[in-house]
């Protein structure tokens, strides 16, 4: 029967037990994103104190045309971690008048994500082909070789920020490697600024951050089997100056010991122990150039908003 039941667990749960086993206790960010998680970010991306979105919907309804003229055509788009695809149409719209059909491809490891992505760009475009591809991007980038032509890969919302520096540079040469000559990355990065700002954008006063944070705890108890006291811990986040990040963090409010269901794992906690769930960095002109450079591209225009809050990327192969 045990056998039985480890074979069916998905499978991410070596990853959960590794990470809740190491020191610190850390889970893949990843795993964030299941059909609530993705519902809750959207609530988050609408939230006052969530700037993001709202200030890179921004850039891309006042750069559109030039960042389609900028990145060529004809061309297919491909969206990394396209989420429910908010933002995406206004760029969609740009590169569809300049040629006759869009081809796009929004990418993304939630079904359900993908699913809306494809309803909303339907209904906003009708004349688009909309490709989803569902997959985890630690299976690498080899799809995009499947798709033909001239390519814009679009990587927004800052989703670069969750990856450590090694891991980013690692990521994007993997982007690189599957791309040919002339195709084109659009790439989204948050700014350094005050933590006034940032602090907030990650601990709204709703709550609904934090609800979000925890729910990687519900998903491990509900697919896993796991028996966390998700009410005891509470969700922190911390800005790091040092490492230019927020760091986000589960902190338990009391001892407790937690048995992930059928893989037998005995995880122990201590008052107040932490588990490192996301990282978000934050980026200078400077930085965002060399983490470019580095991976094989070749950075040829930035556009901001006025704040210079946010930061789109046109870089080529």
């Amino acid at each position: 029967m045990i056998a039985r039941e480890l074979l069916a667990l998905p499978d991410y749960a070596e990853e959960v037990v590794f990470g809740l086993s190491s020191r610190p206790k850390r889970l893949p960010c990843k795993l964030l994103y299941d059909e609530r998680g993705s519902a809750l970010f959207e609530q988050i991306t609408e939230l006052p104190e969530y700037y993001l979105t709202r200030t890179e919907l921004g850039i891309l309804q006042q750069n559109a045309h030039e960042i389609s003229v900028a990145a060529g055509s004809p061309l297919s788009v491909v969206e990394l971690g396209a989420g429910t695809a908010t933002k995406t149409s206004v760029l969609l719209q740009a590169v569809a008048r300049r040629q006759i059909r869009v081809k796009y491809f929004p990418v993304d490891i939630s079904p359900s994500a993908l699913a809306a992505a494809r309803k909303r760009v339907r209904e906003e475009m009708p004349g688009a082909l909309v490709h989803p591809i569902v997959i985890d991007f630690g299976k690498g980038f080899q799809f995009l070789r499947d798709v033909a032509g001239r390519k814009l890969v679009l990587y927004l919302g800052s989703s670069i920020g969750n990856f450590d520096w090694e891991d980013a540079f690692a990521m994007l040469r993997k982007v690189r490697q599957q791309l040919s000559r002339g195709d084109a990355l659009l790439l989204g990065t948050d700014m350094v600024k005050s933590p006034n700002l940032l602090v907030p954008a990650y601990d709204d006063a709703q709550g609904v951050t934090a609800e979000f944070s925890k729910n990687i705890l519900h998903r491990i108890n509900r697919e896993l089997g796991a028996d966390f006291d998700v009410d005891s811990f509470r969700h922190l986040a911390v800005w790091n100056p040092r490492c230019s990040r927020m760091e986000i963090y589960l902190e338990t409010s009391r001892p407790q010991t937690v048995t992930v269901g059928p893989t037998g794992a005995v995880v122990r906690f201590a008052a107040g122990e932490r588990i490192h769930t996301e990282n978000s960095y934050k980026y200078t002109l400077q930085m965002v150039d060399r983490m470019l450079c580095v991976s094989g591209f070749r950075l040829e225009n930035t556009w901001f908003d006025p704040q210079k809050w946010f930061g789109l990327h046109l870089a080529r192969v």
